[in-house]
């Protein structure tokens, strides 16, 4: 599949999409107009790829709606060289995001299905993120801890700890918590021992399931 000005003209307009839902950050938009998001769907799937929808992408995964996207990452506000950890790689669009904002990523995904497609679209398409790693999210990734910015992209019944215990003072978790139906939530380090959280409407997502790889 290339990458047309048909698509481009598609994926601008999603941006004004997502503007009018409320993004506001113009460096978030401009990754929406720029990653050629229909290349991380099967192509049956290509002429949706700019709807504002998410869409199945094997092993019982998604890949989350683009407001979604946009939403978590505004969250995050990403400063450049900012070490981002991602939990669920999935087709790898929301981290693509994350790099695109010059973020340095380090992504995890538990189907190990899922894990080997996207880890060889990366280096086909030239997305650099630190690491790609197969493994369980809920434990995050201490051996590069702490990050800025923790992005969860699964629900999760509830806050991980050991995510929590990985971030900066400052940095920001980033987490849809709940069962059938999730809560977004910001979690913002405010010392060794504090966290101030948010929370930011309903969502719904795949289950962040824990010691299933």
């Amino acid at each position: 599949m290339k990458d047309t000005l048909k698509h481009r003209g598609m994926r601008n307009k999603l941006a004004e999409v997502l503007s009018a839902k409320g993004i506001q950050d113009p460096k978030v938009l401009e990754a929406i107009k720029t990653i050629p998001r229909h290349l991380f769907l099967d192509s049956g799937f290509e002429d949706h790829a700019y709807q504002d929808k998410a869409f199945p992408i094997g092993a019982e995964q998604t890949i989350s709606q683009p407001y979604t996207v946009a939403f978590q990452t505004e969250l995050l506000q990403i400063k450049p060289n900012d070490s981002i950890l991602e939990i669920g790689t999935g087709s790898g669009y929301q981290t693509a995001v994350l790099l695109h904002l010059r973020a340095k990523v380090f992504t995890i995904e538990r189907q190990q299905e899922l894990f080997k497609k996207t880890k060889l679209f990366f280096s086909k398409m030239g997305y650099r993120p630190r690491k790609v790693i197969f493994g369980d999210g809920y434990k995050g990734l201490p051996q590069e801890a702490p990050f800025n910015g923790i992005i969860v992209t699964a629900g999760a019944p509830e806050v991980p700890k050991a995510l929590l215990s990985q971030l900066k003072v400052d940095g920001r978790l980033v987490i849809p918590v709940g069962i059938e139906e999730q809560i977004m939530t910001l979690y913002t380090r405010k010392s060794e021992k504090e966290f101030e959280k948010q929370e930011l409407g309903s969502f719904r997502f795949v289950p962040l399931l824990e010691n299933k790889n």
